[in-house]
């Protein structure tokens, strides 16, 4: 049997500011925007070198509004690795993005924790290459 994590939910606020960071900022792929009715979308952004994609989910009510951003608790949400630390780092830092830490070097990799634009907390890591 073949399996794999494909989608990750994400609960946002509005699709276009969510898809403006996703693939702006960060450079993700926009992988799909089909619209489902009147102010619903199924919309899947993914980073350009695979992997599971998320699926950006407007928030629908006061309970998912209020889930926005705290959806693993005020813990890492979600760990994007990369081929070259520095670049990225830069890249991110130059397009806005909010680093809440200087870059560290762990015995797993370099990493900084950054936030999207709606509070979920995201590590940037650059894997120690395996021996």
């Amino acid at each position: 049997m073949t399996q794999r994590l494909a989608l990750v939910t994400l609960v946002v606020p509005d699709y276009d500011e969510a898809i403006d960071f996703y693939c702006t900022a960060l450079g993700f792929d926009l992988v799909e925007d089909t619209q489902l009715g009147a102010s619903k979308r199924w919309v899947r952004v993914a980073p350009p070198g695979g992997g599971a994609a998320l699926l950006l989910a407007k928030a629908d009510g006061p309970g998912q509004t209020a889930a926005i951003g705290k959806q693993t608790g005020g813990r890492v949400a979600f760990f994007l690795e990369t081929d070259d630390f520095a670049r990225d780092h830069e890249r991110f830092r130059r397009a806005g993005v909010g680093f809440v830490e200087q870059p560290r070097h762990e015995p797993y990799g370099t990493v900084a924790v950054f936030t999207d634009p709606f509070g979920n907390r995201w590590d940037l890591i650059e894997p120690k290459p395996a021996l």
